[in-house]
């Protein structure tokens, strides 16, 4: 239950901030700015409106405070007077001269007899009679001013100071304020709204433009003349757009070169498949039947030594002959990873072949492609880095050492093929035809490729090709031969 309703919480939280969020988004430019003025206007008129009342406050106070000292003194010396039997301040004179003097100032005086009978109240005040603060304002800013009680023979003195007067002028007065400051408001945000409305008029030429440069337009130009905002915005526009007309016509020079390079790589894989099978079929067919051939040959010239040797050097040959097609033909059509083989095993199987035959270069490798077939394109690439890197290992490098990795990292497939010989730095423009096609290779699938030489020599070739699927990632295994 308490689940349930956390949950709902959060959606409704959710839900507020995304509803703040489109409403402000939904506010024009010259609104925003014009609500901002104004609220700082506003936060600048609170801050003087309450400096302004607390001062009143303490002016109330003070006034308040040395009326009713004056009131207490007077009235003190009375009733002292009346308490001691002075003929002077009998309780009828007392109260003749309470009713001759009226309404002290800034206070309310009651007495009251021995019976608590109400003998005397001070007459309401004749200023702006029969209105008054409200009682929030007056308990806000009235000043806090407990009553003074006196004793006058069996009379009972009751002084109450009473701010009413002075608060119902500082109520009209911070009415009268508020009315001014929030026409001045008003008037200050229509003012904001018609100048910054009046100053962002230039702004819809450049939405034009903008939305021009949008649908493809980009020959589109603005002026550059006008106010010196508009003009350097008008200058970084025109550089923009120059920039991506440039873009435009660099990208349908790069496209076309990578088509007629997909074709021309289209193509060598053509002719690699069709003289890989014309090896296979024709001449793979003929050395091996001039191998039985000379098998038989052998058989049968048990005594003439002189046939038989020869027939045996036919047959050495020949089986020879055999090695070499069959290297050929791994180097023109590498083993493909197969619905259940993954290229780590494409890989190991070409690298077991090539090792073979060079058994004097001591081989590593680390084989992490992941578990799962990749995608044709992609094995397909892979295997040619990774052949043409050792071809260049046997014929460049004088290696005695070379290293093969593989990681699948995410979205992307490391190929890095490295060794301890002499390096095969091109010089820019002048790399070979296999470097040149491996780098075709890596371009068409977005992918990146690095040839560098570590501090320590040798020559490291490293590419990064994107996958198309994300899988789970095991822990990588290494693998000496």
């Amino acid at each position: 239950m308490s689940s349930t309703a956390g949950a709902l919480a959060t959606q409704t939280g959710m839900n507020d901030a995304d509803h703040k969020q489109a409403l402000a988004s939904s506010l024009s430019l010259r609104l925003r700015v014009s609500l901002v003025l104004t609220a700082l206007a506003t936060a600048f008129v609170l801050t003087g409106a309450a400096l302004w009342v607390r001062d009143a406050r303490t002016a109330i106070t003070e006034e308040v405070t040395a009326a009713h000292r004056v009131a207490a003194q007077w009235l003190s010396v009375s009733a002292q007077g009346t308490a001691t039997g002075d003929p002077a301040w009998t309780e009828s004179r007392l109260l003749a001269h309470l009713n001759a003097v009226g309404r002290i100032r800034a206070h309310q005086l009651e007495a009251r007899d021995a019976s608590g009978a109400l003998r005397y109240r001070s007459p309401p005040s004749p200023y702006k009679p029969g209105r008054d603060a409200p009682a929030w304002f007056a308990h806000w800013l009235g000043p806090d001013m407990p009553p003074l009680t006196l004793y006058a023979g069996n009379l009972t003195l009751h002084l109450q100071p009473d701010a009413s007067r002075a608060l119902i002028d500082l109520w009209d007065d911070l009415a009268a304020a508020a009315g001014r400051a929030l026409l001045a408001l008003v008037g200050l945000f229509a003012g904001c709204w018609l100048a910054i409305d009046r100053a962002l008029k230039p702004l819809g030429t450049v939405m034009a433009a903008l939305d021009r440069t949008g649908q493809g337009n980009f020959d589109t130009r603005l002026p550059v003349d006008g106010p010196p905002e508009l003009a350097h915005l008008a200058e970084a526009f025109n550089s923009m757009a120059l920039r991506l007309d440039q873009a435009v016509a660099e990208n349908v020079r790069l496209s076309h070169e990578q088509a007629v390079a997909r074709a021309v790589t289209e193509r060598l894989e053509a002719d690699r498949t069709a003289i890989a099978r014309d090896l296979h079929d024709e001449l793979g067919q003929s050395i091996t039947a001039v191998a039985a051939l000379a098998g038989a040959i052998v058989q049968r010239t048990e005594h003439t030594p002189d046939i038989r040797q020869s027939a045996e050097v036919i047959r050495d040959v020949a089986s020879r002959m055999q090695g070499d097609v069959r290297a050929l033909l791994t180097r023109l059509r590498p083993p493909r990873s197969g619905p259940q083989e993954t290229l780590d095993d494409a890989v190991r199987t070409y690298l077991s072949a090539w090792s073979q035959r060079h058994n004097d270069i001591e081989l590593a490798t680390e084989l992490f492609a992941g578990p799962s077939p990749l995608p044709d394109e992609v094995t397909l690439t892979a295997l040619r880095v990774v052949q043409e890197s050792c071809t260049n290992i046997v014929r460049h490098a004088l290696a005695s050492k070379a290293r093969i990795r593989l990681l699948r990292d995410g979205n992307c497939l490391t190929v890095e093929i490295s060794d301890n010989g002499r390096g095969i730095m091109p010089a820019p423009g002048q790399s070979g035809f296999g470097l040149a096609g491996m780098r075709e290779r890596v371009a068409e699938l977005k992918g990146h490729l690095d040839i560098s030489s570590p501090a320590g020599g040798g020559t490291r070739i490293r590419a990064r090709l994107p996958l198309a699927v994300t899988s789970i990632e095991p822990t990588p295994e290494t693998v000496e031969s």
